[in-house]
Protein backbone atom coordinates (compact mmCIF):
# COMPACT_ATOMS: atom_id res chain seq x y z
CA UNK A 1 0.00 0.00 0.00
CA UNK A 2 3.11 2.13 1.02
CA UNK A 3 4.79 1.44 -2.15
CA UNK A 4 1.61 2.33 -4.10
CA UNK A 5 0.97 5.74 -2.78
CA UNK A 6 4.36 6.97 -3.26
CA UNK A 7 4.00 5.94 -6.92
CA UNK A 8 0.77 7.71 -7.23
CA UNK A 9 1.88 10.79 -5.23
CA UNK A 10 5.12 11.07 -7.42
CA UNK A 11 2.92 10.95 -10.51
CA UNK A 12 2.28 14.69 -10.11
CA UNK A 13 4.96 15.74 -8.24
CA UNK A 14 8.48 14.05 -7.12
CA UNK A 15 8.22 13.81 -3.05
CA UNK A 16 11.43 15.39 -1.23
CA UNK A 17 14.66 13.28 -0.92
CA UNK A 18 16.86 13.90 1.74
CA UNK A 19 20.11 12.80 2.02
CA UNK A 20 20.07 9.11 4.38
CA UNK A 21 21.99 10.62 6.62
CA UNK A 22 19.49 13.02 8.51
CA UNK A 23 17.07 10.19 8.53
CA UNK A 24 16.39 9.37 12.15
CA UNK A 25 14.32 6.58 12.98
CA UNK A 26 12.96 7.46 16.19
CA UNK A 27 10.97 10.66 16.50
CA UNK A 28 8.05 12.04 18.48
CA UNK A 29 6.56 14.83 16.57
CA UNK A 30 3.53 16.60 17.25
CA UNK A 31 0.65 15.26 15.31
CA UNK A 32 -0.15 17.36 12.24
CA UNK A 33 -4.67 17.99 12.31
CA UNK A 34 -5.22 15.48 9.20
CA UNK A 35 -3.18 12.45 10.58
CA UNK A 36 -4.86 12.55 13.26
CA UNK A 37 -8.37 13.50 12.03
CA UNK A 38 -7.33 10.28 9.67
CA UNK A 39 -6.81 8.02 12.96
CA UNK A 40 -9.68 8.74 14.95
CA UNK A 41 -11.57 7.69 11.75
CA UNK A 42 -9.56 5.07 11.93
CA UNK A 43 -10.20 3.70 15.71
CA UNK A 44 -14.13 4.60 15.12
CA UNK A 45 -13.86 1.68 12.38
CA UNK A 46 -13.38 -0.61 15.06
CA UNK A 47 -16.40 -0.55 16.95
CA UNK A 48 -18.41 -1.92 13.62
CA UNK A 49 -17.26 -4.84 11.74
CA UNK A 50 -18.62 -3.99 8.33
CA UNK A 51 -16.99 -0.41 9.08
CA UNK A 52 -13.71 -1.88 10.37
CA UNK A 53 -13.94 -4.36 6.48
CA UNK A 54 -15.54 -1.27 4.26
CA UNK A 55 -14.21 2.00 5.77
CA UNK A 56 -11.08 0.39 7.60
CA UNK A 57 -8.63 0.16 4.74
CA UNK A 58 -9.27 3.95 3.49
CA UNK A 59 -8.73 5.06 6.75
CA UNK A 60 -5.21 3.19 6.98
CA UNK A 61 -4.45 4.61 3.59
CA UNK A 62 -5.56 7.87 4.67
CA UNK A 63 -3.14 7.67 8.04
CA UNK A 64 0.00 6.52 5.26
CA UNK A 65 -0.55 9.15 3.07
CA UNK A 66 -0.66 12.23 5.96
CA UNK A 67 3.00 10.12 7.09
CA UNK A 68 4.39 10.15 3.73
CA UNK A 69 3.64 14.04 3.27
CA UNK A 70 5.36 14.58 6.79
CA UNK A 71 8.43 15.13 7.79
CA UNK A 72 9.19 11.97 8.60
CA UNK A 73 8.05 10.48 5.38
CA UNK A 74 11.44 10.14 4.15
CA UNK A 75 12.10 7.18 6.69
CA UNK A 76 8.66 5.43 5.45
CA UNK A 77 10.11 6.11 2.03
CA UNK A 78 13.30 4.95 2.65
CA UNK A 79 11.82 1.46 4.20
CA UNK A 80 9.16 0.67 1.54
CA UNK A 81 11.33 1.15 -1.50
CA UNK A 82 14.59 -0.42 -0.43
CA UNK A 83 15.57 -2.08 -3.75
CA UNK A 84 11.55 -2.27 -4.62
CA UNK A 85 11.28 -4.00 -7.96
CA UNK A 86 8.19 -3.28 -8.66
CA UNK A 87 8.86 0.74 -7.41
CA UNK A 88 11.43 0.50 -10.48
CA UNK A 89 9.33 -1.06 -12.83
CA UNK A 90 6.89 1.17 -12.27
CA UNK A 91 8.36 4.38 -12.95
CA UNK A 92 9.79 2.71 -16.53
CA UNK A 93 5.99 2.07 -17.06
CA UNK A 94 5.22 5.93 -16.33
CA UNK A 95 8.29 6.81 -18.52
CA UNK A 96 7.38 4.46 -21.47
CA UNK A 97 3.59 5.97 -20.63
CA UNK A 98 5.11 9.14 -21.14
CA UNK A 99 7.73 8.77 -23.67
CA UNK A 100 6.30 6.30 -26.10
CA UNK A 101 6.61 8.19 -29.48
CA UNK A 102 9.94 8.48 -28.98
CA UNK A 103 13.06 6.60 -30.35
CA UNK A 104 13.62 3.78 -27.08
CA UNK A 105 15.57 0.68 -27.23
CA UNK A 106 15.95 -1.83 -24.13
CA UNK A 107 19.90 0.11 -23.45
CA UNK A 108 17.69 3.20 -22.97
CA UNK A 109 14.85 1.46 -20.99
CA UNK A 110 17.25 -0.19 -18.57
CA UNK A 111 19.30 3.18 -17.80
CA UNK A 112 15.99 4.62 -16.98
CA UNK A 113 14.78 2.07 -14.20
CA UNK A 114 18.95 1.89 -13.10
CA UNK A 115 18.96 -1.79 -13.77
CA UNK A 116 21.10 -3.71 -16.28
CA UNK A 117 19.19 -4.69 -19.61
CA UNK A 118 18.93 -8.38 -18.25
CA UNK A 119 17.41 -7.73 -14.80
CA UNK A 120 14.75 -5.31 -16.55
CA UNK A 121 13.80 -7.62 -19.04
CA UNK A 122 13.03 -10.66 -16.13
CA UNK A 123 11.72 -8.36 -13.48
CA UNK A 124 9.53 -6.09 -16.19
CA UNK A 125 8.19 -8.89 -17.33
CA UNK A 126 7.57 -11.04 -13.79
CA UNK A 127 5.52 -7.68 -12.66
CA UNK A 128 3.50 -6.99 -16.22
CA UNK A 129 4.08 -10.50 -18.06
CA UNK A 130 5.30 -8.68 -21.04
CA UNK A 131 8.92 -7.48 -22.09
CA UNK A 132 9.44 -4.05 -21.92
CA UNK A 133 9.72 -3.63 -25.51
CA UNK A 134 6.62 -5.47 -25.65
CA UNK A 135 4.68 -3.26 -23.63
CA UNK A 136 6.24 -0.54 -25.45
CA UNK A 137 4.69 -1.09 -28.75
CA UNK A 138 1.54 -2.00 -27.34
CA UNK A 139 1.14 1.42 -25.91
CA UNK A 140 2.25 2.49 -29.33
CA UNK A 141 -0.49 0.32 -31.57
CA UNK A 142 -3.50 1.89 -28.60
CA UNK A 143 -2.36 4.93 -29.32
CA UNK A 144 -2.68 4.73 -32.95
CA UNK A 145 -5.45 3.22 -33.13
CA UNK A 146 -7.26 5.76 -30.75
CA UNK A 147 -6.01 8.48 -33.48
CA UNK A 148 -7.35 6.97 -36.14
CA UNK A 149 -10.98 6.16 -34.31
CA UNK A 150 -11.40 8.91 -32.48
CA UNK A 151 -8.94 12.22 -34.49
CA UNK A 152 -9.62 10.51 -37.57
CA UNK A 153 -5.74 10.01 -38.96
CA UNK A 154 -4.60 7.84 -41.68
CA UNK A 155 -3.30 5.01 -40.57
CA UNK A 156 0.08 5.83 -41.67
CA UNK A 157 0.21 9.24 -40.00
CA UNK A 158 -0.81 7.88 -36.77
CA UNK A 159 2.12 5.20 -36.99
CA UNK A 160 4.84 7.73 -37.63
CA UNK A 161 3.24 9.69 -34.80
CA UNK A 162 3.64 7.18 -31.95
CA UNK A 163 6.97 5.82 -33.31
CA UNK A 164 6.84 3.87 -35.91
CA UNK A 165 9.55 4.51 -38.60
CA UNK A 166 7.86 1.62 -41.28
CA UNK A 167 4.37 1.54 -42.15
CA UNK A 168 4.17 -1.74 -43.44
CA UNK A 169 5.81 -2.84 -39.55
CA UNK A 170 3.04 -0.77 -37.93
CA UNK A 171 0.49 -2.31 -39.99
CA UNK A 172 1.69 -5.95 -39.62
CA UNK A 173 1.61 -5.15 -36.09
CA UNK A 174 -1.53 -3.54 -35.48
CA UNK A 175 -3.47 -6.58 -37.48
CA UNK A 176 -1.71 -8.92 -35.59
CA UNK A 177 -2.57 -7.09 -31.96
CA UNK A 178 -6.52 -5.90 -33.21
CA UNK A 179 -7.25 -8.55 -35.78
CA UNK A 180 -7.61 -6.26 -38.48
CA UNK A 181 -5.50 -3.78 -40.34
CA UNK A 182 -5.04 -0.19 -39.28
CA UNK A 183 -6.93 1.33 -42.41
CA UNK A 184 -10.54 -1.27 -41.27
CA UNK A 185 -10.17 0.44 -37.47
CA UNK A 186 -12.35 3.66 -38.77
Amino acid sequence: MVSQLIFEMEHDQPLPNQPSQTLVAIVAPRLQQGLQDSMVRLLRTLDHPMDRQILGPAAVREIFYHVLRSRQGQMLRSIALTDSSVHRIARVVRYLDEHYTEQLNIKTIAQTACMSESTLHHTFKEVTSLSPIQYLKKIRLHQARSMIINDGLKAGEAGYRVGYESASQFSREFKRVFGISPSQAT
